[in-house]
């Protein structure tokens, strides 16, 4: 199968035609139109096997967590998801591969709603490489810079899931057959918090995905907005299947500083807290309060049953940590 062929078979004329697509897969560019009154934010990530998830991957969980992850990005920033392209790198074509690859960015982009509208195919060592649009009314962009000392800081779900399932394939820790399933669906089809984001518009003062821990990506809005904070580690929420896995002292490393879980961490001041508690639960999102910004200068104080809790956040940063 040559390249025209690939995009062709498993990329053209699949999935949704938004209305907004003037000119979709197969010319030099792909042409939309944004809407009225809106910007356009503008993602991009790239996945490498080995890096960011195990090579023996289903590909269909693949083609699902690749689209995700840069939805999350976009919902994190309140905007709704509209197109993406896509750049494949593929040690050799398999068939069978790409057709479950593919299913798996299909149903995700139908659910939210997104059409792949171009992209790029080159023989090499497996990476994917996503661009991810969307939409946001002009000035309601959520930014990482306007926390302010007061606001409450929120998580939308628990954290430390997807940690646990790849260290325990890593360091063979014995899962409960009960959890394992669990463990593993959060890290192979992690679920972006698109509406949610939406939901956060004119409420929240600030917000950011939690890809890289909890730590090292609140540690983004406090350098951003100039403040500190103060967070209460027994008020994050975790899973029953985290929970009975390990003993509690061996769970922070995996609240605080593991990533992947893709739960929204976001600041709201005093006046916007239950609204936004009311209007997000409407969406089915139990959010959680975990702490509130103080003054300072990005300095997080973290405090266990009431107690300062000395603990060294060290999330994920590339060039710096192991490989999955």
């Amino acid at each position: 199968m040559k390249e025209f062929e690939l995009i062709n078979r498993y990329f053209k004329g699949r999935g949704i035609a938004r209305r907004d697509v003037n000119l979709g897969i197969g010319d030099d560019c792909a042409l939309v139109t944004v809407p009225e009154n809106c910007q356009l934010a503008i993602t991009t990530d790239t996945l490498v096997a080995g890096v960011h998830f195990f090579d023996d991957m289903p590909a269909r969980a693949l083609g699902h967590r690749v689209l995700a992850v840069n939805l999350s990005d976009l919902a994190a920033m309140g905007a709704e998801p509209t197109w993406v392209s896509v750049a494949l790198t593929l040690p050799n074509i398999d068939v069978e591969w790409l057709e479950e690859f593919t299913e798996g960015m299909h149903e995700i982009a139908e659910y939210f709603n997104v059409q792949i509208i171009g992209g790029d195919t080159t023989q090499g060592p497996l990476s994917i490489t996503i661009c991810a649009k969307g939409t946001v009314p002009e000035g309601k962009a959520l930014r990482r810079s306007g926390a302010k000392v007061g606001d409450w800081i929120y998580v939308t779900g628990p954290l430390g899931d997807a940690g646990l399932a790849i260290e325990a394939r890593k360091q063979g820790i014995v899962i409960p057959d009960e959890h394992l399933n669990y463990l593993t669906t959060r890290f192979y089809y992690p679920t972006p918090r698109v509406a949610a984001g939406q939901a956060l518009r004119g409420g929240a003062s600030s917000a950011i995905d939690i890809s890289d821990g909890l730590l090292a990506d609140l540690g983004h809005i406090l350098s951003q907005s100039q403040v500190s904070a103060v967070i209460h580690v027994d008020k994050i929420p975790v899973s029953d299947a985290l929970s009975c896995s390990l003993p509690r002292a061996q769970q922070f490393d995996y609240i605080l500083n593991y990533g992947d879980d893709y739960e929204l961490l976001y600041t709201v001041p005093e006046n916007n807290k239950s609204m936004l508690e009311m209007k997000l639960r409407q969406y089915g999102v139990e959010v959680t309060c975990i702490g509130q910004i103080k003054s300072g200068e990005g300095q997080i104080d973290i405090l266990l049953d009431g107690d300062k809790f000395n603990y060294r956040a060290s999330g994920f940063e590339h060039f710096t940590k192991e490989l999955v």
